[in-house]
């Protein structure tokens, strides 16, 4: 039996395809089985984007953030509920510091160390600004920021900077409903 992988396995071609597999008792059962799980979870992550969207509908910190390059709809409803009340933070620092994109600083008497990001905080906040930089460097705003660090520093130094930079757009967003540095210009 010779037939053309579907793209999408889970799809209306890949679900087709398993439809003509002529499979024995045991593998059918198990396939259907998984097929109504797989149907299970979609109805359960539909209702929750649902009600994610609902309660997100108002925010303008959340439609702000938007407009940052590399932060969808996703990544803005994570940062949302991850970062809370922004009112908490006296800064922008204080953010990334709390979101662990901050470098370390040991210091006695007349040594310093100053070291890699702390890694304090939220891991999700980290993970959601580190994603949405890595793939567009910040936008037209940042990639220069990027390209430049990237030179002198290296790729994953730059990408944590940019990602700093990132976040203290997002607190801007978040506390001031907008991000003056992307607004068009009349």
């Amino acid at each position: 039996m010779c037939c053309r992988a579907a793209q999408d396995l889970f799809g209306v071609a890949g679900n087709a395809q398993l439809d003509a597999l002529e499979l024995p008792v045991a593998y059918r059962l198990r396939t259907a089985s998984l097929r109504d799980l797989i149907a299970i979870y979609d109805t359960e992550v539909a209702t929750f984007e649902r009600e994610i969207r609902s309660r997100l509908r108002g925010h303008d910190g959340y439609r702000v953030i938007q407009q940052i390059n590399g932060i969808g709809p996703a990544m803005a409803a994570i940062l949302v509920a991850e970062i809370g009340d922004i009112s908490r933070f006296r800064s922008a620092e204080a953010l990334c510091s709390w979101a662990g994109l901050t470098p370390t600083h040991r210091e006695s008497d007349t040594k310093v160390h100053r070291g890699g990001v702390t890694k304090q905080g939220s891991r999700l906040v980290r993970w959601a600004v580190i994603e949405g930089t890595v793939r567009y460097h910040g936008g037209p705003k940042l990639a220069g920021d990027w390209q430049r660090i990237a030179q002198r520093r290296g790729k994953h130094k730059a990408t944590v900077a940019i990602a700093r930079k990132i976040l203290t757009l997002v607190y801007y967003g978040l506390r001031d409903g907008e991000i003056r540095c992307l607004a068009r210009p009349a």
